[in-house]
Order: structure tokens, then sequence, then C-alpha cells
């Protein structure tokens, strides 16, 4: 079981999952509070039955899975949908969290969590680390990947934490605007500080 827990967040964009996937190909094991938001919604869980009772089939998409895009749309617009929604999976997502940390096995975990800041989570692990980029970086890169439009993408970066409120929360910060070697470099850095605190803890 790891003891040593790794809060990683950073903004829409900056590159959390890359910085992730790092820590993951150096045997880490990574708790990621997305996917298990994915999965506290999947047909047949509790999560997903409640949404359907509240909100009607249409909100699943053709193959009954719940249809995001327009969820998304429907939170933007209603901040009461958005209330419920988070009472009703937050308890959901943190039991997860909590279950898949204890049963961590590498000699520290990850666990990454898009609104550590927002959510006071970064009270919860030993220590964190932000991944940190511009704005403008965030911005374009969000709307490559997901192939969507600046307003909505500039809508979701307002309403997460802002770049000084999570740096000012940060133990250690990755600066991911250069190369992937340089990330690469970085990461095995960090490795090696959180292994030895994690030994001496």
């Amino acid at each position: 079981m790891s003891t040593y827990v790794v809060g990683v967040s950073g903004g829409i964009g900056s590159g959390k999952t890359t910085v992730t996937n790092l820590f993951a190909e150096l045997g880490i094991d990574i708790i990621d509070a997305d996917v298990i938001a994915r999965e506290v919604v999947a047909p047949q869980t509790l999560g997903l039955n409640a949404i359907v009772a509240k909100l009607g089939q249409d909100i699943l998409d053709n193959h009954g899975h719940l249809n995001r895009a327009l969820l998304r749309q429907l939170v933007f617009t209603q901040p009461d949908l958005k209330e419920w929604l988070n009472q009703l999976l937050h308890p959901l997502i943190r039991e997860q969290m909590q279950k898949q940390t204890q049963g961590a096995s590498s000699p520290y975990c990850i666990l990454s969590v898009p609104l550590l800041v927002e959510n006071q989570g970064y009270k919860t692990v030993d220590r964190v680390l932000i991944v940190d980029v511009s704005e403008a970086t965030q911005l374009q890169r969000t709307v490559l990947r997901d192939n969507s439009n600046v307003e909505q993408i500039s809508a979701i970066m307002r309403a997460q934490a802002s770049r000084e409120q999570r740096l000012a929360v940060a133990d250690d910060v990755i600066e991911n605007e250069g190369s992937e070697q340089e990330l690469i470099e970085k990461v095995a850095q960090l490795h090696q500080l959180y292994l030895s605190l994690a030994e001496s803890a």
C-alpha cells in the first residue's frame, strides 16, 4: 500500500495526463479522478441511473452511455443542475479514490485531480504537484485537442481555479511549455525526490 500520496493538478490543456503517464512508465500507480468520474456514470451504475431519473432518456447516447457533450451544455446553462450533479457524483468519486489509493502498491502513488484546488483536495494529500502552462497555451492546446470553440474552453477556464490559486498551493511545479525530453527529465527528478520522501515518511 502507498502511504505517500502526491496530488497532481493543472488547468485544462496543461498536460496533466502526459505528466502522469510518465510517472506510470516509472512504475507508479496513478489514481485518476477523470477516469473514476467516467466509471461512476457507466451504464448500470447508481450514478447514471440517478442522472437518467432526473433528466430522462434523452441524456443517453445511442449506445446507452451518458451523452457528456449534452450534459456539459445543460450544466453550463443551469447552475442548479451543476450543484445537484456535484452532490451526486463527488461522494461516489471520493469513495473510489480512497479505495484505489489504499489499494496502490507502488512506493508512492499519484492522485490526479483536475479540481484539486477548487475542491480543497490538496489538503488531503502529502504533496502537491502543479503542471503549469500559460493561459494562451491552455486555450490553444484544448481547442485543438477537443476540436472545440474558444468560447466554450474560455468558459471552462474561468470556472476553474486561476493559475495563481493553483501555484499558491503547489509544493512542486512542472512548467510544461518545453520539449518532451525536458518533461521526461523533470518527471525523473521529481520521481527521485518522491521516492526519498515516501521512504522517510
